[in-house]
C-alpha cells in the first residue's frame, strides 16, 4: 500500500496530490515523513488553508524535497480534535505571519484527505450540524427586544453569536448547554496570539473585547433564566471577547452569590489564565464550582515567553490549581498544545508532574491557534529536549494518571459530581 501523498495547492488555486512523493510533517522545527498510524480521514467542519509565502516540502526517498511551482496547504480542525503534527513547509524571506489558525498536516491516503490528529472529546455542544443559524438569528432579535437595555445580552447576541459565530453564544440563545458572561475589558498577560487584541503591526484579532463593564442586573437576565431552564446547563464567566476575568473578581463573586441566592441548579464555572489564586479562592466560598486555567506548558520556561505576564508569575498559576482543588472545585487544564513544544521530553515530565501535585482533574487539548514559525521564534537558541511525539505523549499520560480526563469542553456538573 502506498504512503500517504502531499497535498497541495497548484497556481490555479487546486488542491491536488503528488504522487511519487512522500507527505511530510512538522513537530516545532523539524520535519519527517508523515506517518500513517494517526492518520484519520479529515473530520468534518475542517477547512483546509492555503498558506501564503510557504512552499510545501515533501520527501523523495529518504531526500526532503521542496515543491516548485506550488503552495503548502494545511487543515483547521473543528472543536473536539487535536492535531498531533503540523505542516511542513520552507517559508520563504517575503511571507506573511499567518492568521491565527492551527495549521495541522494534511495529505491524501487511501483514496481520500487524511489528517494526524485524535478525536478528544465527542460532546454535541460545539457541533456546526447541531446549530441553525436562522434560528439564532430569530432567537437573538426576539431576546433583544424583550431586553433592550441589556448591553450584555446584546454583545453576546450581534456580536458574539451572529458576527463571530461563537458556539457557547449561540447556545445562550438556543436556550441550552454552556453560555457565556463576559466581564473584563482588559488583561494582565499579553500573548503571543491572544485572539481579542493584536498589535496593529501583528495579526487582525478574530474578536474584539468588551468596551463596557456589565451591571450585575444585566448579568442575572442572563444567567439566571438559563441556569433555571436549559439542559445541562452552565454559565462561564471567561470569554474569548474579553481580557482576564479575574480581574473583575469582585463583580463576578457578586453575580455568583446572587445567582446561587436565586437559583441552585446548573455549573458555575471560570476560563481564567490563574493569575490570581487569592481571588480564586474568594469564588469558590462563594459557589464556584469549577475552573479551567490555560496555559501552552508546564514550565515557567514555555508559558513566560508566550503568556508575556504583566502583574503576575507562573507560579501563581500553578498556586490557582492547587487553591481551586483544595476548595473542592472541578479543575481543568487548558492546554494550549503545539507539536513540537508540548511534546518534548522535559515538557511532557513537567505536565505529568503538575497534574498529579495539583490533582488535576481534566486536560483539555486545544490546538494553539497561532504562525508555527512566529512561535517557535520564542524558543530558539538553546538546547532542546529529545520529542515524543504527541501520541506518546498521550499514552505516557494515561498510564501514569488513568484518572486524568482527556476532552476539549467544559463538562457541567452532573458530569462529574
Amino acid at each position: 500500500m502506498a504512503g500517504p501523498r502531499p497535498l497541495v495547492a497548484n497556481a490555479a488555486g487546486e488542491i491536488v496530490d503528488l504522487p511519487g512523493l512522500r507527505a511530510a510533517a512538522r513537530a516545532g522545527d523539524e520535519l519527517f515523513p508523515l506517518e500513517t498510524a494517526d492518520l484519520v480521514p479529515l473530520p468534518e467542519a475542517s477547512e483546509l488553508l492555503f498558506l501564503p509565502g510557504r512552499t510545501p516540502v515533501a520527501f523523495a526517498g529518504a531526500a526532503r524535497k521542496p515543491v516548485s511551482d506550488a503552495l503548502a496547504v494545511a487543515a483547521f480542525l473543528p472543536p473536539g480534535w487535536t492535531g498531533l503534527a503540523l505542516a511542513a513547509y520552507r517559508r520563504e524571506s517575503d511571507a506573511p505571519l499567518l492568521p491565527l489558525y492551527a495549521y495541522t498536516a494534511a495529505c491524501w491516503y487511501r483514496g481520500r484527505i487524511c489528517v494526524p490528529a485524535r478525536r478528544v472529546d465527542d460532546d454535541e455542544k460545539h457541533d456546526p450540524a447541531s446549530f441553525s443559524r436562522e434560528q439564532v438569528r430569530r432567537r437573538v432579535t426576539a431576546m433583544c427586544k424583550r431586553l433592550p437595555e441589556n448591553r450584555l445580552i446584546r454583545h453576546h447576541g450581534e456580536r458574539c453569536a451572529l458576527e463571530w459565530g461563537c458556539p457557547n453564544a449561540q447556545n445562550l440563545f438556543l436556550g441550552r448547554w454552556e453560555a457565556p458572561i463576559a466581564l473584563a475589558r482588559s488583561c494582565n498577560a499579553a500573548c503571543l496570539a491572544c485572539i481579542s487584541e493584536q498589535p496593529a503591526d501583528t495579526v487582525p484579532s478574530p474578536q474584539t473585547r468588551l468596551e463596557f463593564k456589565p451591571t450585575l442586573d444585566e448579568i442575572l437576565e442572563i444567567a439566571v433564566p438559563h441556569l433555571e431552564r436549559a439542559p445541562r446547563a452552565m454559565i462561564s464567566f471567561g470569554q474569548g471577547c474579553e481580557g482576564e476575568p479575574l480581574l473583575e473578581a469582585e463583580r463576578i463573586e457578586e453575580a455568583i452569590r446572587a445567582i446561587r441566592a436565586r437559583t441552585a441548579r446548573g455549573t458555575l464555572h471560570l476560563n481564567t489564565n490563574g493569575s490570581r489564586p487569592d481571588a480564586v479562592a474568594r469564588l469558590a466560598d462563594a459557589g464556584l464550582d469549577s475552573i479551567r486555567v490555560s496555559t501552552n506548558g508546564a514550565r515557567e520556561e514555555t508559558y513566560t515567553p508566550y503568556y508575556r505576564p504583566r502583574t503576575y508569575r507562573f507560579a501563581d498559576v500553578v498556586e490557582t490549581l492547587h487553591v481551586a482543588r483544595r476548595r473542592g472545585l472541578f479543575t481543568s487544564l487548558n492546554l494550549l498544545s503545539f507539536p513540537g513544544v508540548t511534546d518534548r521530553v522535559d515538557e511532557a515530565e513537567s505536565l505529568g508532574d503538575l497534574a498529579r501535585d495539583s490533582g488535576l482533574r481534566m486536560i483539555q487539548w486545544r490546538c494553539l491557534n497561532v504562525d508555527p514559525d512566529w512561535y517557535m521564534a520564542l524558543f530558539s537558541g538553546g538546547r532542546r529536549a529529545p520529542l515524543l511525539g504527541m501520541t506518546t505523549l498521550f499514552a505516557r499520560l494515561r498510564e501514569a494518571l488513568p484518572e486524568l480526563r482527556f476532552g476539549y469542553f467544559n463538562p457541567p456538573a452532573e458530569d462529574w459530581r
